[in-house]
């Protein structure tokens, strides 16, 4: 089972809204269905919040270390709790995915993700679950930084809000750590609209007859 779920992000008002920030909109949106009420935590370096469930506790975090440093806290809680890497979700924006797309699975390289490459090093493993919501990517490698540390066009963060609504769907089989039930919930696509029905071809005029 999972038992703790990690949102990556830059603390601050100026960073709120920016695509960076994308996995604490994540933890927030499961803070609110959880009724949880996250408090800042020195000890964590982060805004943590403690569920109670009928299998044990779970704790949502959102480091405060800013995304260079999110390992030291994603480590000093996991380490306390004697949480282990495969328990862990960490929810991260992801630049090689569309917005509204996102990906759940398990280790695999932090590829070029700062916030990832430290939680690997103070981790020491890459053995946990990421959850990656799609961002889009700028298309020249240059512009990434300035990409990242701005806000999506309303589209766009409309489509990050939604993938998001989904994920939450599978929010008890991540918990309950059914994680390929989770992943079909997760990656599954929006239904096709229907086809409109075409319209009803107008009655013919009836024939003219001469007497």
């Amino acid at each position: 089972m999972i038992k703790l779920l990690v949102g990556l992000g830059n603390p601050g008002p100026e960073y709120e809204a920016t695509r960076h920030n994308a996995g604490f909109w994540w933890i927030d949106e499961v803070a609110r269905k959880l009724g949880a009420n996250l408090v800042p935590e020195r000890a964590y370096f982060g805004l943590v919040a403690r569920v109670n469930r009928p299998d044990g506790p779970i704790w949502l975090l959102e480091p405060m270390t800013f995304m260079n440093l999110s390992g030291k806290s994603v480590a000093a809680l996991a380490r306390f709790f004697k949480i282990l890497p495969n328990e862990v979700l960490v929810v991260h924006d992801e630049l090689d995915l569309v917005p509204g797309q996102m990906k759940l699975k398990l280790g695999g390289s932090h590829a070029g993700h700062n916030g990832l490459r430290d939680i690997h090093a103070q981790l020491g493993t890459a053995d946990y679950w990421r959850l990656r919501l799609g961002i889009g990517h700028p298309g020249v490698k240059a512009e990434v930084v300035n990409y990242v540390l701005k806000k999506p066009s309303p589209e766009h963060r409309e489509a990050i809000e939604k993938a998001i609504d989904q994920s939450l769907t599978a929010l008890d089989l991540i918990l309950a750590g059914d994680m390929e039930k989770a992943m079909m919930k997760v990656h599954a696509k929006p239904p096709r609209p229907k086809p409109p029905k075409p319209e009803p071809k107008p009655d013919a005029p009836a024939p003219e007859t001469s007497t």
